[in-house]
């Protein structure tokens, strides 16, 4: 099998497109295929390759590399449009001499006309065919005395095209709805149609998996393919990816491309299975259906293995954020410590907390991660999880009047002053030590439970709810004996934490 992804340079890489990008990179894989990436960017005024960068950066964040591509070796390049426009040009002569094309002089103004008028009778918006009469001679004299005409692809007349598509079955069109399709414009450029016909043909592409809205494209790509000798690959057409009120998915539903979720702090494994989810459901080697969450995360491996088109569905999929972040909590909780600590760093200095992390700092807040990962859904949300070791203040967590109301009693302020003095002379903590220092305090104060640790909570968190303190202590003391040149904020030692909160208690 060869498939292939051919995007358009001209903006952002939308998830839908991934989506396809995905699907055929899948199938590639799992048939031992070969995956080729083609830049189509012959809209000149709106390709640019700053937006192809951005394109290959986003699919190689997503793990999906080519064989074959605008910088991969092959045997079937170029891979950029704008460097195949000799080819096109050949093709275009040949079909002219074969008289499968002609030339079109009419304006802009002229179709513009025809197309309101049939539109305003309930005709097919067609082309009326005006210059496909014209003989070779007129269209050559008219050439000589300067106008410049575009070329048209001669539809064959009463030749109804039908294709098998390998996710919606039989497709029929009748040639007198399709009209002559532009296929070289008056500058030259070649039409959409005419230049993926050649592309696909030249580079030997078996599968075309594509969005749904490309199907009405088909009838005059297959008539192409048969005019220049070329035997049409397998076409699927994928229903479009939809917003929750089953709209195509747009700027109104929030984030739509891979650049947007990949800042919000979605792992790209994550944003890849739960792609394959949409509109396809996998299934096991047996070909039965497991069900469940081992159903459906899965590593992109196991998805290859899996992924066939005959388990592709004919309804719209709905991108559903809270399923995408169900997914992401699960590869959050799986992912390597350190990995997520680099990842995260952008994240905790928008949120204002400068870091630039040595060996040792990065291996801290891997260690530190024990506290996020289980309970945020995005990276994004890490630096608030871990707030509460960077930002310490006892007098501020006593300007609460909830805490303030807690410390009024005897219990609590016994707790706190029993705290304060266990760790006056305590090494710094880890978890074992923490729970001997907690069941110094329970025996001293006979407080126990929520009465014995909130206030302990508080006074080493300065929060009154956060991560499990057997977690968050020995990050805390692990965090205050780090050295300057770890490249990590100052963190107040729990024994320091200790002692200020009880000075502030008696202020």
């Amino acid at each position: 099998m060869r498939l292939r992804f051919a995007p358009s340079p001209t903006g952002q890489l939308h998830v839908g497109n991934a989506r396809t990008a995905l699907f055929n990179w899948l199938l590639a894989r799992g048939s031992g295929g070969t995956f080729i990436l083609r830049i189509e960017d012959t809209d000149v005024e709106r390709s640019s390759r700053e937006s192809e960068a951005a394109i290959i950066r986003d699919l190689r964040w997503l793990g999906l590399d080519w064989d074959e591509g605008p910088d991969a070796s092959g045997a079937h390049g170029p891979y950029r449009q704008s460097e195949r426009l000799h080819l096109y040009q050949s093709y275009a002569k040949e079909l002219l001499g074969a008289e499968h094309a002609y030339y079109c002089f009419c304006t802009t103004a002229q179709l513009d006309a025809e197309r309101q008028d049939a539109v305003a009778s309930g005709r097919p918006a067609r082309y009326a065919g005006t210059c496909r009469r014209l003989s070779r001679d007129q269209a050559a004299a008219r050439i000589i005395a300067g106008e410049r005409p575009a070329i048209r692809f001669r539809v064959p007349q009463e030749h109804d095209v039908v294709f098998a598509d390998a996710v919606r079955g039989d497709v029929r069109f009748q040639a007198d709805v399709i009209g002559d399709p532009i296929i070289v414009r008056a500058d030259g450029a070649p039409a959409y149609n005419f230049a993926v016909v050649v592309d696909d043909a030249l580079m030997e592409i078996t599968h075309v998996i594509r969005g749904e809205d490309h199907i009405s494209n088909t009838p005059r790509q297959i008539l192409l393919y048969e005019a220049l000798g070329f035997t049409p690959p397998t076409f699927a057409h994928l229903s479009l990816v939809m917003g929750p009120d089953h709209s195509p998915l747009s700027k109104r539903h929030g984030a739509t491309s891979v650049a947007e979720f990949r800042s919000k702090g979605y792992l790209p494994e994550a944003l890849v299975n739960y792609l394959a989810l949409i509109g396809w459901s996998p299934r096991d080697a047996g070909g039965g259906r497991a069900g469940g969450d081992d159903d459906e995360l899965m590593p992109v491996d196991e998805l290859a293995r899996r992924f066939s088109l005959d388990r592709v569905g004919h309804s719209a999929g709905v991108f559903d954020e809270e399923k995408l972040a169900w997914a992401n909590r699960h590869y959050l909780k799986i992912a390597d410590s350190a990995r997520l600590a680099e990842l995260a760093l952008p994240y905790f200095n928008v949120a204002g907390v400068r870091m630039t992390p040595d060996e040792d700092g990065i291996a801290f807040l891997a260690f530190a991660m024990s506290m996020a990962r289980a309970s945020v859904d995005r990276l994004n949300q890490v630096p608030a999880r871990l707030a509460l070791l960077f930002d310490y203040s006892a007098e501020a967590t006593l300007r609460d009047p909830a805490v303030r109301e807690e410390m009024r009693g005897d219990g609590a302020r016994a707790v706190v002053t029993a705290l304060a003095e266990e760790l006056a002379s305590a090494p710094r903590l880890d978890r074992e030590r923490f729970r001997a220092v907690a069941n110094q305090v329970k025996a001293r104060t006979g407080q126990k439970a929520k009465a014995l640790f909130h206030p302990i909570r508080l006074v080493l968190t300065g929060r009154a709810e956060g991560p499990e303190l057997d977690l968050a202590v020995p990050a805390i003391d692990r965090g205050a004996d780090l050295p300057a040149s770890a490249g990590i904020p100052p963190i107040l030692g729990c024994r320091e934490r200790a002692q200020a909160f009880a000075e502030a208690l008696k202020q």
